[in-house]
């Protein structure tokens, strides 16, 4: 029997509809002859809502934070009541979801009396998520004839201690899937566990960072070396651009795990970019399908995708980043002045994303975030200083485009409209970027769409969507 591990969205499992649609999906997989393992995230919106709860409880507001937990036990409790019709089943569910509540609440009381969220606080509070969405959705299986059995995650993705975005620790997860996950397999049980929580090796709560349920499903699939690791969410995969924006999109159907983290690091939202490393190690394909809409084969993300007729697979936009201008015509090729620099954005914990340099300065792409204004005064002590917000990086992602003649002018030929800031070439065989300003963006990548996908290859993308 080939084991496949199954990761729901929130948008997979935020009422009762989402659920049952996630309940044929699995049964679907069973009836195939497949052993599946089902990571879930929170139902939608919840962890949103838990943050605020948080946030209101560690400012003093103890009604305000209290009122959110009670909206939230209710929407659990009447989702439980809708799936589960047996009354013994429902009661101990309701049970298991009140005393969840209960537990979440006292914490909310404790905060609002020391005003102080901590990293760690704020992991505990939004593990409630997943750690209820599991159970329901476990019992939801159960009483639509799948032999499932919840698990908390927490007993089986074992990280370090950096709360709010901890790194797993991959031969402990290795053998806690061993001990609590592969027994319930033999068993021809599906294991139902939370995505995105996890806890270090004293047992204390930590999160894997938002977007981190992909990162369990793959982590899950890497420790049980599965046939392949299925991300359910609510598009049909990865596409040529985003629909919003360019409605004659296609659906990519294979690419390579590269393209395909170089997409999620630069804004595509379909996967979070830890998603493939785990995947990429043990050579497991990924799979992005559509809990809505089951029949569509989705992307199938290998080690190796066939060779494209078309330049790119894909487009991604980046948004909300500013661009920091470093002057100093004396210092420049000082030696380590760039070091200078970058133990600077180090010490802010700020990741850049563009680098480009001349003779008398660097120009740098980070995240707008609070901390520029901070950042800038330390480098005003090495250089001259500016800084501007409201940037977006385009980046194209394809085959060898380093490889390919004339490809630079193909694509500045298509936006000649738009000024662009920086660019970097070269440094990636797959992928060209480029900065330009945000109002810019989605005019930018409609008029890239409209120029390079124009004759898609069959082979890669979903030609017949667009004759439909």
């Amino acid at each position: 029997m080939s084991l496949v591990v199954m990761k729901f969205g929130g948008t997979s499992v935020e009422d009762p509809a989402a659920i049952g649609r996630t309940v044929d999906i699995v049964a679907g997989r069973v009836a195939l002859g497949k052993q599946p393992v089902v990571v879930v995230s929170a139902m939608a919106k919840v962890t949103d809502q838990l943050l605020r709860a948080a946030a209101a409880s560690s400012q003093g507001d103890r009604t305000g934070a209290l009122a959110i937990s009670s909206r939230l036990r209710s929407r659990h409790r009447d989702t439980a009541a809708d799936l589960v019709k047996n009354a013994a089943d429902c009661a101990e569910l309701v049970n298991f979801i009140d005393q969840k509540f209960d537990s979440l609440d006292e914490v909310l009381r404790g905060l609002s009396a020391i005003l102080e969220l901590t990293p760690r606080i704020s992991d505990l509070i939004v593990s409630y998520g997943e750690r209820i969405s599991s159970r329901i959705v476990a019992t939801a299986f159960r009483e639509r004839g799948i032999d499932a059995a919840h698990v908390d995650a927490r007993e089986v993705i074992i990280t370090d201690s950096q709360f709010q975005k901890a790194a797993p620790l991959d031969d402990m997860i290795e053998k806690r899937a061993a001990e609590k996950l592969r027994p319930l397999i033999a068993q021809g049980k599906v294991p139902v566990m939370g995505g995105f929580i996890a806890s270090n090796e004293a047992g204390i709560t930590t999160t894997l960072g938002r977007g981190g349920s992909d990162f369990t499903g793959a982590l899950v699939g890497g420790a049980l070396s599965s046939e392949s690791i299925e991300i359910w969410t609510d598009v049909d995969g990865i596409m040529t651009a985003d629909p919003r924006v360019c409605p004659d999109a296609l659906r990519v159907k294979v690419i390579s795990f590269e393209e395909a983290a170089e997409l999620a690091y630069f804004g595509a939202k379909v996967l979070h970019p830890a998603t493939i490393l785990p995947a990429v190690k043990k050579n497991i394909p990924v799979l992005v399908l559509n809990s809505r809409n089951a029949a569509c084969e989705g992307t199938r993300i290998t080690s190796l995708a066939p060779r494209c007729k078309s330049p790119f697979k894909s487009i991604a936009v980046k948004k909300k980043l500013s661009i920091i201008d470093v002057v100093a015509s004396r210092m420049l090729m000082t030696h380590g002045y760039m070091k200078e620099i970058f133990t600077i954005f180090d010490k802010h914990h700020c990741p850049v994303d563009m680098v480009s340099t001349s003779e008398v300065s660097v120009s740098l792409t980070v995240d707008s975030n609070d901390n520029l204004p901070a950042i800038a005064a330390d480098l005003s002590q090495l250089a001259d200083v500016k800084y501007e917000g409201r940037k977006a990086l385009i980046c194209m992602v394809g085959d060898d485009i380093r490889g390919q003649s004339g490809m630079a002018a193909q694509v500045f030929s298509a936006i000649k409209h738009i000024n662009v800031r920086m660019i970097s070439q070269g440094a990636s065989e797959i992928n060209m970027s480029f900065m330009i300003d945000e109002d810019d963006a989605d005019e930018a990548v409609r008029s890239l769409h409209a120029a390079f996908f124009k004759d898609p290859d069959p082979a890669i993308f979903d030609v017949e969507a667009r004759k439909q």
